[in-house]
């Protein structure tokens, strides 16, 4: 898609009193990455500072009329009208929706005259931040709304979860569409998913998603005629829309019960294998650093969750049994927990991992939250294993820089996946870990077990070599266990 193409989106995000400015930069750039990942081209961002969301409609009043310039919207929620009832009806009805809608807009109102001074306050705050991503062109106020009407934004992308109500009022306000965080994840999982598995739990995520957000028909209260010869109430189409989803979802998870017997079952023939699972934040380099260690032709790309298969491949033979490096789905903050269920599977090569290579991006200002995300999605299935922390893409960072991460994190490996001799030295490490570390031995073949040299050259670094009336005198280098294991050889 070329860049004119591409759809335009505007951000909104409300930075709530737990947030501090850093994590709330931090969630919106990580949203904006997340866009054009979905390939869409963000224009401009609209923030403001709430003690909660504003019930009903996320922004407070104000807000959403300048969210509504972005969009050529008339920034005003219509009062509800209940499908099927004339105007001018009294609404009917305790605890009815249209009371509770309601409720929320008087709250809201309530709420703006306190909000008022928090909305100009952080009026310059969003005008800065779109500032410098308006499209408006030459001679336009740069913190301002594009004034061609064929530029502004036909999506809005909301840095919460909304609730159908919210998703709802915001585009009757806007004029757009309007996509959550976990809707803007499940797009891109969606449009990643490469192995039948992988779409599967993708549409079981995104059906279990929808399913709370199907909306009544303009008609209302219609209901299909149910039970034995047509008696009873039957089921109104927003009801039977629902229960087909659920069977879609119970037939998908069906089919991919059976998908993942046929991983568990290549998990078993693994046998004794040895595995370590590279897990970490989306875009940390897992699939690169997996690439360089293995030699293998592992699809890497910079994109927000470009991997979402789960890729075996050996990353060292000689050890018996070898070892094994599976890379792993991503992760991301507030990641939806139905695809963390979804994904159960493929994160059980996590699970049963001997060892966990968590991979961080040490670029990245905000990687400590990066490292606790990781580590609280592998809580959940259950992941225990001994970890090894790689502070990968330390080609970014400054002298000054590196020497901090090295005294903060002692035990970590600080590399770049990019230089030949760090992966190497990581290699090593990783072998070391399960074989001891490497040591220098002189090893007697005898003439009588001379087809045994051949298995020394594959396992071993050989040094030197020389033959005499014994046999042939080889000197190896080779980690601790391969050395035992060869002598036991030389002796039976």
């Amino acid at each position: 898609m070329s860049e004119p193409d591409r759809p335009r989106a505007v951000i909104a995000a409300v930075q709530l009193p737990d947030v501090d400015d850093g994590a709330f930069a931090s969630s919106i750039a990580e949203l904006r990455r997340l866009a054009t990942t979905l390939g869409l081209e963000v224009i401009g961002t609209v923030t403001q500072r709430r003690a909660r969301l504003a019930a009903g409609k996320v922004l407070g009043d104000g807000k959403l009329v300048e969210l509504a310039r972005w969009t050529g919207g008339t920034g005003e929620v219509p009062a509800y009208q209940k499908p099927g009832r004339r105007k001018g009806e009294p609404r009917t009805g305790s605890g009815s929706e249209a009371e509770a809608e309601a409720e929320a807009e008087a709250e809201a109102e309530t709420e703006s005259g306190s909000e008022s001074e928090s909305e100009s306050g952080s009026e310059s705050e969003s005008e800065s931040e779109s500032g410098s991503e308006s499209e408006s062109g030459a001679g336009a106020d740069p913190g301002a709304p594009p004034r061609d009407p064929a530029r502004l934004a036909t999506i809005v992308l909301v840095d919460h979860d909304l609730s159908p109500t919210q998703a709802r009022n915001l585009e009757k306000a806007t004029g757009a569409d309007v996509h959550d965080r976990t809707q803007v994840i499940l797009g891109i999982f969606h449009r990643h998913a490469r192995t039948r598995e992988a779409r599967l739990q993708v549409e079981i995520a995104r059906l279990a998603y929808e399913a709370p957000r199907l909306r009544e028909g303009g008609g209302g209260g219609d209901r299909v005629r149910g039970g034995v010869g047509g008696k009873g109430a039957g089921e109104s189409a927003l009801e039977l829309d629902r229960r087909r989803i659920r069977d879609r979802i119970a037939e998908l998870r069906r089919e991919l019960a059976a998908i993942e017997a046929g991983g568990k079952t290549r998990r078993q023939r693994r046998g004794d294998a040895r595995t370590i699972a590279v897990v970490g934040y989306t875009n940390a380099g897992k699939s690169s650093l997996m690439r360089a260690l293995t030699g293998s032709e592992v699809y890497v790309a910079d994109k927000l969750f470009a991997t979402l298969d789960t890729t075996v491949r050996v990353l060292d033979g000689r050890v018996r049994p070898p070892l094994l490096l599976s890379d792993t789905v991503g992760f991301i903050k507030k990641l939806p927990h139905d695809l963390v269920a979804s994904f159960r599977s493929t994160l059980e090569e996590a699970a049963v991992a001997d060892l966990l290579l968590q991979v961080v991006d040490a670029a990245d200002p905000a990687f400590r939250d990066h490292m606790a995300v990781t580590r609280g999605v592998l809580g959940e299935v259950g992941a225990d294993a001994p970890m090894l922390l790689v502070l990968n893409k330390a080609d970014r960072l400054d002298p000054a820089a590196r020497a901090e991460l090295a005294l903060a994190f002692p035990d970590a490996v600080l590399m770049s996946a990019k230089d030949a001799g760090d992966v190497a030295a990581l290699r090593e490490r990783l072998i070391e870990h399960f074989a001891g570390a490497a040591v220098t031995a002189e090893l007697v073949v005898p003439w009588a077990r001379h087809k045994l040299i051949h298995e020394l050259h594959t396992r071993c670094r050989v040094l030197d070599e020389h033959h005499d009336e014994h046999g042939t005198r080889v000197t190896v280098r080779a980690p601790a266990t391969i050395i035992d294991e060869l002598r036991a050889a030389l002796t039976t």
